[in-house]
């Protein structure tokens, strides 16, 4: 049985800053490549044109002065300098030939063989015959066009060397690729810089995110500087920890103030169980008042769990805003509360309509009635609830609440002087005050005037 292969290790892929500015030279190689690549032809073809015509130019001047003039071979060598009227300022050499097809001494400026055409023309009768072809000299390449001097006297020989047009050429080429080499590390280099920019925030942000993943630290200095997308990613990043920070310390206040707040009940509750087996010992008062206190812990005990548990659970993310009409909730939640409490409430509502969390705003208005009767059991007065646009409160008529108190009355878990023999939490004027803050709002108490207090809240816009 064969053992399954190995797959094969791959390669690390390279980092942003690589990929930058090898794009950045791929780029400016491409861009350099294609540009050099036109301006070198566009350059050859015109050295290459402007040479041809000025060895057709040369040939036909020439022949033109050979039609109007009866000239001879030893006009080319002459003191009139003859040759370089006729072929300046085009860049070719000119020698003559005599009758027999031979260089004229004296005229000779290439080493250059004659042919049968060569010495054809040189015995033509007619003038100004031509004929031009190309030649190899030694390991250069020449242009050559042969005129006729009539009558048998000879031939001149038009030379243009293509060699320095190649030498041209390749300096040119040279210079190209000289010029795209530099373009390409220039890019590089400029790449590499451009990415190191970027990138390194980018490895801060990267580092921050792993030391929060690694150590569970919300403290982390995160790089924010900068406007581009970076910059807005590490800004983000910062706003996420700060959040989450907020997150985890409010987790630890509930725990530590839920553990406190439970400690008490649990306490009392445990107590009143160990006296149970001797239930059937006790006097029928003592037994009757052991089985009310239980029911009262009990049930104590089962609404700060509710609480806690609407106070931590986000129910943000399960219930959608919808269009809620502050009357209707009004009314239906004073329903509720007369028949938990069995105290006359008064709604005074507008029709104003707010887009909200119904459920929330329901057990917001649920908790401020809820307190109001807390406060005012034995109350004669009806408690007011009164919703004027986007703010809604609940007046009583009780106690009223004392001066250092109105600070802290929405606080978790805390507790007036006053209030601490009565039943409940702490929690329900903080859930009220979370719901409106959630709704961008926030919960208010004041003392009414002719004695009980006004509680409630508003609501954002």
């Amino acid at each position: 049985m064969t053992a399954p292969a190995r797959p094969r290790p791959r390669l690390p892929r390279p980092g942003l800053r690589t990929t930058l500015s090898l794009a950045f030279a791929a780029m400016a190689a491409l861009v350099a490549v294609l540009i050099g690549t036109l301006g070198y032809h566009a350059a050859e073809h015109l050295i290459r044109d402007d040479e041809t015509d000025d060895f057709t130019s040369a040939v036909r001047a020439v022949s033109a002065q050979v039609e109007r003039e009866k000239l001879y071979p030893g006009d080319f060598n002459g003191p009139s300098g003859l040759s370089e009227q006729l072929l300046h300022p085009i860049r070719v050499t000119a020698q003559a030939l005599d009758s027999t097809g031979a260089i004229v001494p004296g005229t000779a400026h290439l080493d250059l063989p004659t042919t049968s055409d060569d010495r054809e023309l040189a015995h033509a009768d007619a003038p100004a015959r031509t004929v031009t072809d190309v030649r190899r000299l030694g390991g250069n390449t020449c242009r050559v066009g042969v005129v006729s001097l009539g009558g048998g006297r000879g031939a001149v020989q038009i030379v243009q060397q293509l060699g320095d047009i190649e030498e041209l050429l390749e300096k040119l080429r040279q210079q190209m690729v000289a010029v795209v080499a530099g373009v390409v590390l220039i890019a590089g280099a400029a790449g590499w810089l451009l990415a190191r920019r970027i990138s390194g925030r980018l490895v801060r942000l990267t580092d921050a995110a792993e030391l929060v993943a690694a150590s569970g630290r919300l403290d982390v200095p995160v790089p924010a500087s900068g406007t581009d997308e970076v910059g807005r990613l590490g800004r983000a990043f910062d706003r996420m920890l700060v959040r989450l920070a907020t997150a985890k310390e409010n987790q630890r206040r509930l725990v530590q103030d839920a553990g406190h707040e439970l400690r008490t009940p649990l306490t009392s509750l445990r107590t009143n169980l160990s006296v149970l087996p001797s239930l059937d010992r006790l006097p029928p008062a003592e037994r009757a008042a052991l089985m009310a206190d239980l029911a009262e812990e009990a049930r104590e005990l089962t609404l700060l769990v509710e609480e806690l548990v609407a106070l931590a659970a986000d129910r943000k993310a399960d219930e959608e805003p919808v269009e809620v009409v502050l009357a209707e909730l009004a009314h239906a939640a004073a329903v509720q509360a007369r028949r938990r409490s069995d105290r006359e409430i008064t709604v005074d509502a507008d029709d104003t309509t707010v887009t909200a969390r119904p459920d929330a705003l329901a057990r917001a208005v649920g908790n401020l009635l809820d307190n109001a009767a807390k406060f005012d059991p034995a109350g004669t007065s009806p408690i007011e609830l009164v919703v004027r646009g986007p703010r809604v409160e609940v007046r009583d008529r009780g106690p009223g609440i004392d001066v250092a108190d109105l600070d802290r009355v929405f606080d978790r878990f805390y507790r007036a002087t006053a209030a601490r023999s009565l039943p409940g939490s702490g929690l329900g004027l903080a859930i009220v005050a979370e719901v409106a803050q959630s709704h961008g709002g926030m919960a208010f108490a004041a003392n009414r005037e002719g004695g009980g207090a006004v509680i409630g809240f508003t609501l954002g816009s």
